[in-house]
């Protein structure tokens, strides 16, 4: 994802230390994490608690070799969001990027719902469709075309809809586009919030 014909790994590192800065969590779950990407931000910001999660048990060990003695409070857990419950104990602030696509939405929600502190915040990354380029970019890695099989693209509306009926109430959306031209749709939620603040969208 750090090619330039995909650069999402920097969009996505990027938006979390925005969001980090915005927000001011103690404690953060990084869901999807792979080896660790965005762990800097969470250092550099001071936060008292950071859980990784992913699905990729080798992802999750190079992400231990990478942060576990530079990190504090740092938490890594193989699981899969869908069907595991209570992975780790609630968090202020739940980072979902890209990885919605993956998952049934219902269930992926649900579970996301129980690791989150009242009042925490929820904030989504999912790309939106393009007229014309594909889901999943070309790269020299012709193995990434599997993804093209399991990725389904996440319907904003249906995502905001599930999310209030759990209690996640959206405080604000925007669209953001990467150097790659694919663009992508945020959505900021607040556990028993007290609704929307604001909209925007950003090019």
């Amino acid at each position: 994802m750090a090619l330039p014909a995909v650069d999402q790994a920097r969009l996505i590192d990027e938006l979390l230390g925005t969001l980090i800065a915005e927000l001011q969590p103690e404690s953060i779950a990084i869901i999807g994490c792979a080896g660790g990407n965005g762990f800097e931000r969470c250092k550099a910001a001071g936060l008292r608690r950071v859980v990784g999660i992913d699905i990729n048990g080798r992802y999750i060990e190079i992400a231990r070799r990478r942060f576990e003695k530079t990190v504090p409070g740092l938490e890594l857990h193989v699981a899969d969001l869908q069907l595991q419950h209570e992975i780790f104990k609630p968090v202020d602030f739940l980072y979902v990027a890209l990885v919605l696509e993956y998952v049934d939405l219902h269930p992926a929600l649900t579970n996301l719902r129980r690791h989150c502190n009242t009042l925490g915040m929820l904030a989504t990354l999912t790309q939106m469709p393009h007229s014309t380029l594909k889901q999943v970019s070309t790269t020299p890695y012709t193995s990434l075309l599997k993804l093209s099989d399991v990725m389904k693209l996440v319907d904003a509306a249906e995502l905001v809809r599930q999310a209030a009926q759990l209690g996640f109430l959206l405080q604000r959306e925007s669209t953001i586009a990467s150097s790659a031209g694919k663009q992508f749709k945020l959505h900021v939620f607040e556990l028993g919030g007290a609704g929307p603040r604001n909209s925007s969208s950003k090019e």
